[in-house]
């Protein structure tokens, strides 16, 4: 009999009889994980909502192309300009003065409407994506199997809260960036071309002619700070999944410590849990720091970037100004359209860091993904088998007919066993701890889906079962009385009569 697929990956798999290393193994599983996590959010361009976010992807494209044309408007401001100034062009200068408004005002709107743009994309994205998990994660009874399963999914809630909102916040961030670094570097490159023109010079007696030096400058200066930030920043993303996944075992051991209050209190096991949250927390500070060392790296490259790529370009067109060819208003052209290429190309480097918190959110998004799969998986009937329920049956009150419980990983747990229960008997499971008296109750509950066999309900009874955990819902009395129905359901008469009669 084929198990439902595993949620644990060990540290070797065999495969054609030898072993594989286990670093290979895992960067596998991030890659199927960020395949997974875009296998179901794509969709959010292809459902129902589809046209919606199409829309919002193409005004936000079309704004973007706006915007570097305001950029390239201003930077032909500023060589006009300086060449005023340098000329001693009072009319000039006052009639651009005039217009530098005017560019401003266009720029600052073209500059607020893709903000408007993205977040709307992005919180439309986001909700589409919540919607679509915490239906499958509360369907079934699947939110409270996965506590009963192993794998990488602990901290469901926290995944859907805040692992979803980045997996969908950032790629719109980085989209949006990459197009406008990339055409801005298309358009400054070609006034960097035009302006810089070539460069001769003389080394060791070799007369060098360099074609569109200002663009080579950009582009080798680019390349180094870009390389030196992949390289410095390898770590980061594993750093990263690794500070989440600290965090969220921290949180859910306080929230356990909380919900399990009153047992820890009457066995006065505060020393112990004490001891059990400075271990946790441990774990969260030295993550953090691990982390804290790769943003000083990485803070080193870009703020090295930051100082040096204004100045670069003057020292570069120092020679051409001081014998004539270019005018001032060229050279301050020619040092704004550097830095802009410049901050084109490290585009990479400032936004290393958020690609590294996107790919760990999204693998965590992804792992509960998968857990979710198997589960529905199971439900299915494939790999351990399904168990069969029947609530309109016209026999005994309760009847399991050739009824085999299993584990998840196909460990059985109860045989096959046929018991009929009529109307009125008394019935005590008996068993050592650990030989599957609570996951039977639970498969007769219909929580449990894995097994053979059916568990069959006479028709019109009602099962009811009692939690060995007591809840009341949040909200108001009138809420909590009607649970699990909406509070509207009742009536505020036949609420307090209820609470009359007990």
């Amino acid at each position: 009999m084929r198990n439902i697929p595993r949620l644990v990956w060990g540290k070797f798999r065999l495969r054609d009889g030898s072993k594989e290393p286990a670093a290979t193994e895992e960067r596998t599983r991030q890659r199927n994980l960020l395949r997974r996590f875009w296998r179901t959010a794509a969709l959010f361009w292809a459902s129902g909502t589809g046209a919606a976010a199409w829309r919002l992807s193409a005004g936000l494209l079309c704004i973007i192309v706006l915007l570097v044309g305001a950029a390239y408007a201003m930077n032909t401001w500023n060589r006009e300009m300086f060449d005023s100034l340098q000329n001693r062009n009072a009319d000039a200068v006052l009639r651009l003065s005039i217009i530098y408004f005017v560019i401003l005002i266009v720029s600052v709107a073209f500059g607020v409407l893709p903000v408007y743009l993205r977040m709307t994309l992005q919180r439309s994205w986001r909700a589409w994506l919540n919607d679509r998990l915490v239906d499958r994660w509360l369907a079934h009874g699947r939110y409270y199997q996965l506590n009963l399963v192993r794998g990488d999914h602990a901290n469901p809630e926290y995944r859907i809260a805040d692992d979803v909102r980045i997996a969908t916040e950032s790629p719109v961030d980085f989209i949006s960036g990459i197009t406008q670094a990339l055409l801005s570097a298309a358009t400054f490159i070609a006034v960097l071309w035009t302006i810089g023109g070539p460069l001769d010079v003389e080394l060791a007696g070799v007369q060098l002619h360099i074609p569109g030096f200002l663009v080579i400058a950009a582009l080798i200066y680019a390349l180094t700070a870009s390389g030196s930030m992949v390289l410095i920043g390898s770590k980061f993303v594993q750093v990263s999944e690794n500070k989440n996944q600290t965090e969220a075992e921290y949180r859910y051991a306080i929230t356990r410590l909380r919900d399990n209050g009153e047992s820890i209190a009457l066995i006065r096991g505060e020393e112990e849990e004490r001891a059990g949250l400075d271990r946790s927390f441990r774990k969260v500070i030295s993550a953090w720091r691990a982390i804290a060392v790769q943003n000083m790296k990485t803070t080193v490259v870009s703020q090295t970037s930051s100082y040096i790529a204004p100045v670069l370009p003057i020292i570069l067109c120092a020679p051409k100004f001081l014998d004539g060819s270019m005018s001032l208003g060229e050279v301050m052209q020619a040092a704004s359209a550097f830095t802009i290429v410049q901050g084109a190309f490290n585009w990479l480097v400032d936004n290393y860091p958020k690609m590294a918190d996107w790919t760990a959110s999204a693998r965590r998004a992804a792992s509960l993904m998968v857990a979710l799969d198997a589960l529905e998986e199971a439900e299915q009937g494939e790999g351990v088998g399904r168990i069969a329920m029947n609530r309109e049956g016209d026999g005994p009150a309760l009847h399991l007919q050739d009824l085999s419980v299993r584990l998840n990983d196909g460990t059985a747990v109860v045989g096959d066993t046929d018991v009929a229960i009529e109307a009125g008997e008394r019935v005590l499971i008996a068993g050592e701890s650990g030989s599957g008296k609570s996951t039977l109750v639970r498969a007769i509950a219909g929580l449990w889906p894995w097994g053979g066999g059916s568990i069959e309900v006479k028709k019109d009874a009602k099962l009811f079962l009692l939690p060995q955990r007591p809840y009341v819902p949040t909200g108001t009395l009138r809420r909590a009385a009607s649970y699990p129905d909406a509070p509207e359901s009742r009536n505020l008469e036949d609420i307090a009569d209820a609470f009359k009669r007990v």
